[in-house]
């Protein structure tokens, strides 16, 4: 009598980046060079052979603010890949999108629309709170996808 082992559910392999260089300690890494990382870079995805929307059906997280494409990344989800494949494991449920709720408005005055309302009444999220950065991120995106943006808008512009 021979005995059928199910496969079990196993995610996909924490994706592996590089820890920052630190001035502090003359540009030398303390530690180990690897850290886990937020997702995949859509590189890296690609490199294996599947689209952004397929790999997140397959549980595998994708950052697509990451650009670098690391050998050893693109080798453990071909690994892993290859037994998905085979049947040895299975893949996690996908998971559905957040649904975000938006509230109404209520009829106040003083809604916390301004930064000063916002910071006065805890409002002001910790990583949002240099919206400079995000503003930068998302303007050299543009220029790098060639949409329109800040310059165009203005009077008497191309």
């Amino acid at each position: 009598m021979s005995q059928t082992t199910q496969p079990s559910i196993s995610p996909p392999p924490d994706p592996l980046v590089k820890k920052p260089r630190l001035i502090s300690s003359g540009g030398s890494v303390l530690g180990s060079e690897w850290r886990v990382g937020r997702g995949y870079s859509i590189g890296e995805v690609r490199a294996v052979g599947l689209t952004v929307s397929e790999a997140r059906l397959l549980g595998i997280r994708v950052d697509p603010n990451r650009d670098t494409i690391w050998d050893i990344n693109v080798q453990r989800l071909r690994e892993w890949l290859s037994k998905v494949i085979r049947g040895e494991v299975l893949p996690p449920e996908p998971a559905l999108h957040k649904t975000i709720k938006i509230k109404r408005k209520k009829g106040r005055v003083f809604r916390a629309l301004t930064p000063a309302g916002r910071k006065m009444r805890g409002l002001m999220s910790v990583g949002l709170r240099e919206t400079h950065v995000h503003k930068w991120r998302k303007k050299a995106r543009e220029r790098i996808e060639k949409r329109r943006h800040e310059v165009v808008r203005t009077k008497g512009g191309h």
